[in-house]
């Protein structure tokens, strides 16, 4: 039987990557995305999650989410991803038919929820701002929810701040409610993404896969997420990888705790992976990954969309 999901994501190129294996998955029952501000702005974000389903043919309902953090000012990256998130392809025009009128992320994940018999694991790979507003807005629905899978935070330094991960520096707050909400938790955190790149020939063999593999060829020549010649950090799609196949990761379970208070930390995930906290886990952390699996699984997934 598929698995029901939520996604919550803000494409962003490697998000793109990660909407693809997702969609295309025979184990996955995609519910609905939310499209959240992130890698770039509400209205981009929402308009990447249509063009991708429109280039994929598929209708999954799509709802907008918060257009910033619970506090904090918004933050992009645009020099990461380009000013409209997927610079480098020229996409369909996207089908605004799919987009849920009148709705919000936290009440459209509360529908779904309580509609779906199974319970249904939420995927966040953007800031966990629409996350964390379901979670306080409906307690109730806690016992159906599998788990939350989540590409954030970073075991020892951060790609935005000294010690955060852009995920979680966007919104702190939100992290922080998610990783207290006592649900089971798996996360992919940065060191994955620097483990497992995507090397040049590999973004070849992708190019040869038919026109959405050229799509994310194209996509992945403007990507400043590494360096196309040196190696991709795809992250997202780890999160997804560890969702499907979690057996090509090692996991360490441990007490996370996000740092809300300003200063050179803000926004820092510290995991205590040595229990100076005395505090009880609350989440699975993938800290090693089959870089080889990992590739020749990334590859055949991508298959499945072309």
């Amino acid at each position: 039987m598929k698995k029901p999901i939520i996604l919550s994501t803000d494409p962003g190129i490697d998000d793109a990557v990660a909407i693809a294996i997702l969609l295309f998955s025979k184990q996955l029952d995609v519910k609905l995305i939310a499209a959240a501000a992130g890698n770039v702005g509400i209205d981009q974000t929402l308009n990447n999650v249509l063009k991708l389903e429109t280039l994929f043919k598929k209708e999954i309902p799509v709802v907008p989410g918060c257009s910033r953090a619970l506090i904090k000012h918004p933050i992009d990256a645009v020099a990461v991803h380009g000013k409209s998130g997927m610079d480098g392809y020229d996409f369909p025009e996207p089908n605004r038919d799919l987009i849920l009128e009148n709705k919000i992320a936290p009440v459209a994940f509360h529908e779904v929820v309580t509609a779906t018999k199974n319970k249904v694991t939420l995927v966040g790979i953007a800031h966990l701002t629409d996350i964390a507003l379901y979670l306080r807005l409906y307690p109730e629905d806690f016992s159906q929810i599998e788990q939350i899978i989540i590409m954030g935070g970073s075991i020892g330094r951060g790609n935005y701040g000294v010690f955060s991960e852009f995920n979680i520096a966007s919104d702190p707050e939100a992290a922080k409610i998610v990783f207290e909400s006592g649900l089971k938790i798996r996360v992919a955190p940065l060191e994955l993404g620097m483990q497992a790149k995507i090397k040049p020939e590999i973004s070849e063999k992708i190019k040869k896969l038919g026109k959405v593999g050229a799509m994310f060829y194209s996509l992945f020549k403007r990507y400043r997420g590494g360096s196309f010649a040196t190696g991709l950090k795809i992250y997202d799609a780890l999160a997804v990888a560890m969702l499907l196949q979690s057996d090509m990761f090692e996991f360490v379970a441990t007490h996370v705790e996000i740092v809300t208070q300003a200063g050179f930390t803000y926004g820092a995930s510290l995991m205590d992976f040595n229990n100076k906290l005395q505090q009880s886990n609350n989440a699975l952390i993938g800290t090693k990954v089959d870089v080889d699996q990992f590739i020749e699984w990334f590859i055949n997934a991508l298959k499945k969309a072309c």
